[in-house]
Parts: C-alpha cells; sequence; structure tokens
C-alpha cells in the first residue's frame, strides 16, 4: 500500500470522526478547513512534516469528550457501601462525599438542566494514609470514570497546558490526555502530590492550578495544543499532599482541605485484619483456612519497625508474611499456619 492510499485512508477516518463527535461548531468549523488543509498537502505527492503535524492535531480534537459524560450513581446507599468496603474510619471524607451525592440528588430533582459545578478536594496527610485510594473510591461510588496525573517532580507547567503547535515537540497536556483516556467530560481526576513540584517551576505550575481548581476560570480551560477552552467544570478534582508548606495560598484558597489523621495501633489493626490480610492472603495463592494469626500477636506485627503514620510498612509486613507462608506451603507441603508469639519472628519479613 503506498502513501498516497495510507493518508487518503487517514484523512477519510478523520472525516467520519468529524461527523460523528458533537465538538463545539466553531471548532468544528476550524476543523473542516484543517481537513480540506490536509487533502491538499496529500495531494502534493510527497512526504510532508506538515502532514503529520495537521492530522496529530485533527485527531487529538475529533477524540475529545465534548460532550460524551459519565452518568452519575447517586445513590446514597451504594456510595456508603463502596466507601466502607474500600476504607476505614475517615468519616469526615466519607460525609462530605455523600453531602456532593445529596446536593446533585435534589438538584437534578429541580432543574434537569441544572449542572452543578464539581467541588475541589485536597487529601492532606502523612505518607500512607490513604489519600490515592480515597480518590479512587470515590470515583467507583459516583461511577465515574478516574484519570492521575502524577504533580511529584513536574518541572514544567507546560505537562498540564500542554505546548503550542507551533513548537516541533508540540502535544497536549496532561489534562487533555487524561480526557481523552477517559472518554468523558466529567471524570475524576486526581492531582497526586502537588506539594512536591520542583522549586524552579512552582510559580508557574501553582498558576496553572489555580485555573483548573477555580470553578468560575475552568469551564474555559485553554490548552495552548488543542487551543480552544475546554469546559472542565464537571470535572471532579482531588488533589493529595502532604503538607501545605509547598502549596501556593491562592490555590489552596480555591480547594476543601480535609486532613486524614495518622493511624492509631488499635485502628491498624482493625484495618489489618478486615482489609489487608483479606486482600492478600489471595494475592499470595493462599486461601484464608491457610493462616491463622493469635490476637495477642497483632500488636507486633503492627509495629516491626516502631510507629508509622501510615499502612504501607504494615501492609508489606502482611504482604510478607504471607509470602513466606506460601513458600513454606510448596517446600514443607504444610496444610496451614499458625501464627503466635513464639513463632511470630520466623515468618515477619526482614529489612
Amino acid at each position: 500500500m503506498d502513501s498516497a492510499t495510507v493518508q487518503f485512508d487517514e484523512i477519510k477516518l478523520l472525516e467520519e470522526k468529524l461527523t460523528t463527535s458533537s465538538i463545539p461548531a466553531e471548532l468544528r468549523k476550524k476543523a473542516k478547513a484543517q481537513i480540506d488543509r490536509l487533502v491538499r498537502i496529500s495531494q502534493s505527492g510527497s512526504f510532508s512534516q506538515e502532514y503529520d503535524s495537521v492530522s496529530r492535531y485533527l485527531d487529538w480534537v475529533v477524540s475529545l469528550p465534548w460532550a460524551n459524560k459519565s452518568q452519575d450513581n447517586l445513590s446514597l446507599e451504594n456510595a456508603k457501601k463502596i466507601l466502607d468496603k474500600n476504607h476505614y474510619g475517615l468519616s469526615q471524607i466519607k460525609e462530605r462525599i455523600l453531602e456532593y451525592i445529596s446536593v446533585v440528588n435534589l438538584k437534578q430533582a429541580e432543574s434537569a438542566e441544572h449542572e452543578l459545578k464539581a467541588p475541589a478536594l485536597l487529601f492532606l496527610g502523612l505518607v500512607g494514609t490513604g489519600k490515592t485510594t480515597m480518590a479512587y473510591s470515590i470515583a467507583e461510588a459516583l461511577g465515574r470514570k478516574f484519570g492521575r496525573i502524577p504533580m511529584g517532580g513536574m518541572g514544567d507547567a507546560l505537562q498540564l497546558r500542554g505546548r503550542a503547535r507551533a513548537y516541533p515537540d508540540a502535544e497536549p497536556g496532561q489534562i487533555v490526555k487524561v480526557l481523552r483516556r477517559a472518554g468523558t467530560k466529567n471524570p475524576v481526576i486526581l492531582l497526586d502530590e502537588i506539594d512536591r513540584v520542583t522549586e524552579d517551576a512552582k510559580a508557574d505550575i501553582m498558576g496553572v492550578l489555580v485555573e483548573l481548581l477555580d470553578p468560575e476560570q475552568n469551564s474555559k480551560f485553554l490548552d495552548h495544543f488543542i487551543d480552544y477552552p475546554i469546559d472542565l467544570s464537571e470535572v471532579l478534582f482531588i488533589s493529595t499532599a502532604n503538607n501545605t508548606g509547598g502549596v501556593a495560598t491562592a490555590v489552596l484558597d480555591r480547594m476543601e482541605v480535609m486532613e486524614l489523621p495518622s493511624y492509631t495501633d488499635e485502628e491498624k489493626i482493625i484495618i489489618a485484619k478486615n482489609y489487608l490480610l483479606p486482600r492478600e492472603i489471595p494475592s499470595a495463592g493462599l486461601k484464608s483456612s491457610d493462616i491463622t494469626i493469635a490476637e495477642d500477636v497483632w500488636p507486633q506485627i503492627v509495629r516491626p519497625l516502631g510507629f508509622d503514620a501510615g499502612m504501607r510498612t504494615l501492609d508489606r509486613t502482611i504482604a510478607g508474611i504471607c509470602r513466606k507462608i506460601a513458600k513454606m506451603k510448596l517446600e514443607k507441603q504444610i496444610a496451614s499456619v499458625s501464627l503466635t508469639s513464639a513463632n511470630l519472628k520466623e515468618y515477619l519479613p526482614t529489612w
């Protein structure tokens, strides 16, 4: 198949996508003119960098969810069930999500045409306290698509806003990329570790975050590559940070700050029993009957290395115990293991 045939097929596909997509009228007119331009370039019969640039831009424009959105699951009972299934405690955050769902319910009953602007939330807490996993759970509870943008170490605001097509290495920003992957205009987008962007780019990145998180501005967010306002007012933005020291005041002002506290030993034991162990047992190829842990052993499992505010060390410890038991089942053909204070050291991971 020659290049002219390939280009013809590509242009035809773009025309079909343009016809079926629900992009804004002004942008549709602009896209149609770009397709006509592609036809002229392809007729020249030679390879052109301009052809690649224009076709790539059109592919992004027709693939974005300009009008497509997912239907929210507005059942309070369903939301409670999912949040409680995935997280122990954290009642303040759970209550805020239930309030949001309740308001959407009432607003939709009042007027089907009324669009409620999604809040912007900031989960603040130490490492391992459940900030990221809570964001996943909120998306699951609402029945929305989920996208995560890692902010740690980000060194250029253009990574969020995109680079103009005049540059050879132009591409859309992370926000547009998440929207395309989600396929809906109202996903949950997690801006993870916003306090850990590089110092050199902090001012510029915080400026973009203000626009993203401000309900008065994010209905017309401008990505430099797309070069057309994008409505982000229905996106539920959730940010995470270990502390507020690295976050601009203007950004904090546009979010509801919710602190995730450190877990006590008693809470960790409950979480380990009811959440972590039941998840790690099948991950290690075991059955629930393969492992029994005595009550007086749990405090030693919770603090193998001293105090830890989050759950990651505990999660790794339980995973390590399960892996050792899996290995012993194969080597020694044992049927099950019962952990006690006397034999615990044999099963604890060594660091």
